[in-house]
């Protein structure tokens, strides 16, 4: 979810802020607080920010926008973000618009809090009472609802004209005002793809699982296997660069396998979402999907691995090896220990990954198909229930 919260000094976004940001999950982002945070780092943008505000002026667009770059592209808000207050400008309205048309995505909607004028006067008024705060007086207070007015309600419009704006009555209480927000939101999250990544050891059954879960669940099933399998059917050259690199054990390279996403995402319309299975394998392979989705207005929503003992794993391929389910890299022992060796070492990292990120889904792989099906359908069906 990516969110702009507005609203006139006193309207309470402060305190809705908090609350969304807590409630889904995503990090609050204030330009105020950015500032402060690179100044006191010392970072390139936050010096040159210092010496404009030593030198008492006001800090310029071009660092604001520099700032909201750095922080959204943060591992954190890979789920998305909330900005509080900010754009507060027209013009900074449209320098959002073309920062997030650059990182391909785009914004979800914009909240604003609507409290009258004499409302928000006699809120911050009272604050002022026990607040101690110097700008809690009547003439600061309707100076800055002013400049409220002047600059920030055409950001509304902007947002208005775009058709993401929603309003909310702030008078209504607290309370009241959060549950129209997640009423809201969870709006906005019923329009949101549901991805899964189904990770395990080769033998742990991702393959038949996903395809059955993809059933269940109403998702596309993209799995990198069969779209490479479907290559060298088809006797491409491709598919022909495929098969000596699987005589030889190795991992297709990225380009091979991106495009073939790539072309899979573009033209699968109407579809709740995609489970993938196959894909990411490495760390570099997680980033090019984290940037796929994105590209297409969409993320991760759910990691799961199925963990199998490794005992376990060698003996399924082994049988498999024996079946017409045979894969290239089952034929001997060696090329078995040498797929699980590259799983280690370069899949385990991605998985360690996101579960920092995520949070990874770890179910037991030991049982029959249908029991295995009905714990990983679980999981899945309460991180549906999570996202809506």
């Amino acid at each position: 979810m990516r969110l702009i919260l507005l609203g006139p000094p006193g309207a309470g976004k402060g305190t809705q802020a908090t609350f969304i940001c807590r409630r889904f999950g995503i990090p609050q982002i204030s330009t105020g607080d950015m500032l402060r945070a690179a100044v006191k780092a010392g970072t390139p943008l936050g010096l040159e920010a210092k010496k404009v505000m030593d030198s008492g002026a006001l800090v310029g667009d071009d660092i604001i926008i520099g700032l909201v770059k750095e922080r959204i592209t943060q591992p954190d808000c890979a789920n998305g973000f909330l900005f509080d207050g900010f754009p507060r400008t027209y013009i900074q309205a449209y320098i959002l618009e073309g920062l997030m048309l650059k990182l391909h995505t785009s914004l979800n909607c914009l909240i604003s809090l609507s409290v009258p004028e004499e409302e928000s006067v006699r809120r911050l008024m009272n604050r002022g009472m026990t607040s101690g705060r110097s700008d809690d007086n009547e003439s600061v207070i309707r100076n800055r609802l002013k400049e409220y007015n002047q600059k920030t309600l055409p950001v509304l419009q902007f947002y208005r004209d775009k058709g993401i704006y929603v309003e909310v009555d702030g008078t209504v209480g607290i309370e009241a005002v959060h549950r129209k927000i997640t009423e809201i939101i969870r709006n906005e999250l019923g329009k949101r793809l549901f991805n899964v990544v189904l990770f395990g050891y080769p033998g742990s059954g991702r393959g038949s699982q996903g395809k059955a879960l993809a059933r269940k669940f109403g998702l596309e099933y993209v799995a990198t296997g069969a779209m490479l399998e479907e290559e060298i059917k088809s006797a491409t050259e491709t598919g022909k660069r495929i098969t000596a690199l699987y005589d030889e054990g190795q991992l297709v390279p990225d380009e091979i396998v991106v495009q073939l996403i790539e072309k899979k995402l573009a033209t699968s319309k109407d579809v709740k979402g995609f489970i993938f299975k196959g894909f990411p394998r490495t760390l570099v392979q997680s980033y090019i999907l984290d940037g796929l989705l994105q590209k297409h207005g969409s993320a991760i929503s759910q990691i799961v691995e199925i963990e199998v003992p490794t005992l376990e794993l060698i003996r399924r391929l082994d049988e498999r090896s024996k079946t017409a389910g045979c894969m290239p890299y089952d034929t001997s022992t060696s090329k078995i220990v040498k797929r699980l060796h590259e799983h280690e070492t370069k899949t385990v990292p991605v998985i360690a990954k996101y579960n920092q990120l995520h949070g990874v889904l770890k179910i037991d792989g030991v049982g029959t198909f249908d029991e295995v099906f009905a714990r990983i359908a679980t999981g899945i069906e309460e991180g549906f229930k999570s996202m809506r």
